[in-house]
């Protein structure tokens, strides 16, 4: 059977853990607050009425696809293909190439990131393969002006953080929301691992700070996991909503 992920890949191993995929979560939610155009995010008025789950569900199709056999996983991606085109025809108006470019460059660089701040450094050719399959997911929905090698994106990814990001009146409303959802001591919790993954722009931009208290607690999280006892911690700081469908990702 033909997988769109290959069962040995990288990718697998980064989607296949719910510790990464949280960190993933983290990273984006950061950098969609700040994006130029988040305003079709809220355009349907999911995002500020439910930005955990929106972001979530971001983060579940993109895993699905991961795991998914080949046909299986195309099917994932024209669907969300078709969401888009249908958002669009509700507004009048094209989502920008750059926009749909700048989430797919998320789910790549946040892939990347959170691995190797809980698990080790990839090499280069695992680098690739990351990118190699988010390439092929972006393809495939027809996104324009994607680059074709792992060095190219690293170029572009940096030019989009660069151009497309900023600080506004969204940005503040989404942090609010995210504090209303989440309450006090887990929208902290959010905002430190947020400062352990995003680029040092996106940190400038939200204002995070410089010296996360996450840190010096990643060895000790660490050593949990080896101990298995994490599952306790997880279960004081994450929401009891979300609870069943975290504990699901993990899958290696």
């Amino acid at each position: 059977m033909k997988y769109f992920a290959a069962p040995d890949s990288i990718v697998r191993k980064i989607w296949g853990k719910a510790d990464t995929i949280l960190f993933i979560f983290a990273g984006a939610s950061a950098e969609f607050a700040l994006n130029k155009a988040v305003d079709w995010l809220y355009f349907t008025g999911k995002l500020p009425s439910d930005p955990l789950g929106r972001l979530f569900s971001t983060v579940s199709y993109a895993r699905q696809i991961v795991f998914s056999e080949y046909s299986e996983a195309l099917f994932a991606i024209d669907k969300i293909a078709a969401i888009h085109q249908g958002v669009e025809q509700k507004r009048g108006a094209q989502i920008p190439d750059w926009a749909y470019r700048d989430v797919l460059f998320m789910l790549i660089d946040y892939s990347i990131r959170s691995f190797e701040l809980l698990e080790r450094k990839l090499t280069h050719p695992e680098k690739e393969e990351v990118f190699e399959v988010f390439y092929r997911v972006g393809a495939r929905m027809g996104i324009k002006g994607l680059p074709v090698h792992f060095d190219e994106w690293l170029k572009m990814r940096e030019e989009h953080i660069q151009e497309n990001l900023l600080s506004s009146q969204f940005t503040l409303d989404l942090y609010q929301q995210y504090k209303k959802h989440l309450g006090s001591f887990r929208f902290f919790l959010l905002k430190q691992a947020q400062i352990l993954v995003v680029p040092p722009r996106v940190n400038r931009l939200l204002r995070l700070g410089k010296f996360p208290i996450f840190a010096s607690a990643i060895g000790t999280y660490k050593l949990l996991r080896l101990l298995k006892v994490e599952n306790y911690l997880k279960n004081v700081i994450l929401p009891e909503a979300y609870k069943p469908q975290i504990a699901a990702l993990d899958v290696v």
